[in-house]
This record gives structure tokens, sequence and C-alpha cells, in this order.
């Protein structure tokens, strides 16, 4: 019985172990002042300075993130449109085949959701002469369409749980439409929308295989830098970026677990 006991709790401590002694090495050596990324050459902080002085990474990193912005904006809006037609228009034709088309997209694998992406610009290119070749315009227009799925899902699920008495309540007594939606229907799904902009917006963030189909010369994502980078040997300062990325994020999970803390006291 005493050895069934402890099978959980080491079950548990290996597998966290096994997640994150990777990435705790990764940012150990991202101090390292050896070229060998494998050897340890004594402290140093000059891969951090090398990587802002790396005009390649610097662009991709601000193409990335505008990229990212405005796909995560977009899909918010096409999402949450989707979502209200589905949730609030009832039984129509074709309601099936638009809920299918939207969720296509979470089980597409991406290598095939890129190509026929690739094939679609093209197509458009020769018929109508838009878009002018590949580069950020068809990036953002492919995340926009990717992303869109993953946040309809989940406003979706969203107002199927909302009690819809509160906005018949509220035009019962008058308010139009448009005013019940942006004052209540709104902040009630406010949740929903901040966690389907920010999933979005990591997915485009992260995002290589997508981006690397509808690109071109002079739109390199960061994803796509650090590959080209990786496939050559892994260099500290991919190390140091990888650090960067790793220390933003774990900021954002502090400040947003200790504002959900200080809401609930």
């Amino acid at each position: 019985m005493k050895t069934k006991r402890y099978i959980l709790p080491i079950t548990v401590v290996l597998g966290f172990t096994f997640l994150y002694a990777p990435i705790v090495s990764l940012v150990i050596y991202s101090f390292n002042a050896s070229k060998l990324v494998t050897v340890w050459g004594g402290f140093s902080i000059k891969w951090y300075a090398h990587l802002f002085e790396d005009d390649q990474v610097m662009h991709a990193a601000w193409l990335s993130l505008k990229i990212a912005f405005i796909s995560s904006t977009l899909a918010l809006i096409l999402g949450t449109i989707a979502s209200l037609v589905l949730v609030r228009f009832g039984k129509f034709r074709f309601k099936s085949l638009l809920s299918g088309m939207i969720s296509a997209p979470l089980v597409m694998p991406e290598v095939i959701t890129g190509l026929s992406l690739l094939l679609l610009f093209v197509s458009m290119e020769l018929l109508f002469g838009w878009p002018a070749g590949r580069g950020i315009v068809t990036i953002i227009i492919a995340h926009t369409t990717f992303c869109m799925a993953f946040v309809a899902v989940i406003v979706q699920s969203r107002l199927s749980d909302m009690d819809e008495s509160i906005e018949e309540a509220a035009q019962d007594l008058g308010a139009s439409s448009l005013w019940v939606f942006f004052d209540i229907t709104l902040p009630v799904i406010a949740p929903a929308l901040v966690s389907g902009w920010l999933l979005a917006f990591t997915l485009s963030l992260d995002d290589l295989v997508i981006a690397s189909f509808v690109s071109g010369p002079g739109s390199s994502t960061l994803p796509m830098v650090i590959f080209s980078k990786v496939r050559l040997g892994v260099s500290p300062d991919v190390n140091a970026l990888a650090t960067l990325m790793i220390g933003i994020i774990a900021i954002a999970i502090i400040g947003a677990s200790f504002l959900m803390f200080q809401k609930k006291k």
C-alpha cells in the first residue's frame, strides 16, 4: 500500500522534470560565454547584446508581433460574428455546413491548410492581380482564417451557456438590439473574447508551417528565422531569444494570476 501511495507523486515529479528540465538548461546555457552550446565557458550576457544587434531577428520579431496582433483582432471579429450566427439565429439552411466549415481548421493538418491557401493566392493573383505576390498580407489572411476557428469555438461555448432571459428582459424594457449587445451580451462574453484573442495571438505568433507556404521574400516571421538558424546548428543567441520569450510569458502568467487573485479577494 505504501508503495502505491508514492507511485503517483513520483510519476508527477518525473513528468514535470522531463518537461521543464530542458527549458531550465536552455535558460542556463543562454548565459554561456562559449560559442558551443553544450560546453560551459563561464557566465556572460554577450549573447543577449548580440541578439539585439541582429537586424534579421529584430525585424522578424516586430513583423511577427504586428501580424499576430492584426490577425488575432480580425479573427476575433469574424469568429464572434460566426458564433452569434450559429447560436442566436436558430435553425437555418446550411447551418450544419457552416458549423463544419468553421470547425474544419481545428482538425485539418497545417500542411494541407498552408498548401491550399498558397494555391488560392496564386490563382487569385492570376485572375484578379491580387494579392500581388506573397508577403505580410497573405500571412495575415492565412492566420486570420486559421485562428478564426479557435475563437469561434470558445465564444460559441460561452454564448451557449449564457442566460438569454437577461437580454429578453432588456428588450422588453425598450432596449434596442444593438444596445443589448454592447451593454449586456458583450460584457458577459468578455472573458471568452479575451481568451479567444490571446489564443489567436499565440497561435499566429507560433505558426511556422502555414507562414512558410504563404510568405515571400522580406516577410519571414520569427519562427521561420529561428527554424532557419536551428537547421544550421543551435547557437547561443537562439538560447537567449528563447529565454526572453520564456521570461515574457512567465511575467504575463504571473500578472494574470495576480489580477485573478486580487479579483477573488
